[in-house]
């Protein structure tokens, strides 16, 4: 979570310590479930790491609750992120998307959405490979939630490479969104319980595992 002015974390009715971003809407179980088990899990499945560069792309300009409560209707919206069935989609699946009011219905994200799925079904290397080649060694986690950046140089990076591909709708800010998504850093702040297990394991991709699939920067 970028930008965020809090003390870094909080203690849950639990007992456990988190993000201070997901305890202060603790009444939203998904919302909790998402830090404790999706957020910042390195991830190699195909579905889960291009719905997290595509709620990334509609995330642009919004806050993170608003795309992350539209979730599972923007899975029914894409066909659950499968890129081969996204890259089907034709124009008059897109005129009735943008007559969807249960997604955010902007014309350019929806198209960027396609047409970045058949750039993903036609590519020689797997997103996730791409992604992870932009890890740097050495980072420590934040310390407090103002800490934790919105771009950084590897974002930078990833985007040049991602739009040099044919990647559209692609800037170095959603682009850390979806780094932070899939693992590729963590930035679960100091002292957050599911920071230090991902730390302890190595933070290694796991792409056998199944946990609900989701995405996004939370603002």
């Amino acid at each position: 979570m970028a930008g965020w002015e809090s003390s870094a974390v909080s203690v849950g009715s639990d007992g456990r310590t988190r993000c201070e971003w997901a305890t202060l809407h603790e009444a939203d179980a998904a919302l909790l479930a998402y830090h404790d088990q999706e957020w910042g899990t390195p991830r190699s499945e195909t579905a889960p790491v291009f719905e997290a560069l595509s709620l990334g792309i509609f995330q642009a300009g919004l806050g993170w609750l608003t795309v992350f409560h539209k979730r599972e209707a923007f899975r029914a919206a894409f066909h659950g992120f499968d890129p081969a069935r996204v890259a089907t989609m034709t124009e008059r699946d897109v005129a009735a998307l943008l007559q969807d009011a249960s997604i955010i219905r902007n014309e350019a994200k929806i198209r960027a959405t396609v047409h970045n799925a058949g750039v993903l079904v036609g590519a020689r290397d797997a997103l996730a490979d791409v992604a992870f080649s932009f890890r740097a060694a050495g980072l420590g986690r934040p310390t407090r939630g103002v800490d934790v950046p919105s771009r950084t140089d590897a974002s930078d990076a990833l985007s040049r490479r991602l739009k040099a591909e044919g990647y559209a709708f692609i800037g170095p800010t959603s682009t850390y969104a979806f780094m932070q998504t899939i693992g590729v850093v963590n930035d679960h702040v100091a002292g957050c319980f599911r920071g230090d297990e991902l730390d302890a394991r190595g933070r290694v991709r796991v792409p056998d595992e199944e946990p609900p699939h989701g995405s996004g920067l939370p603002r």
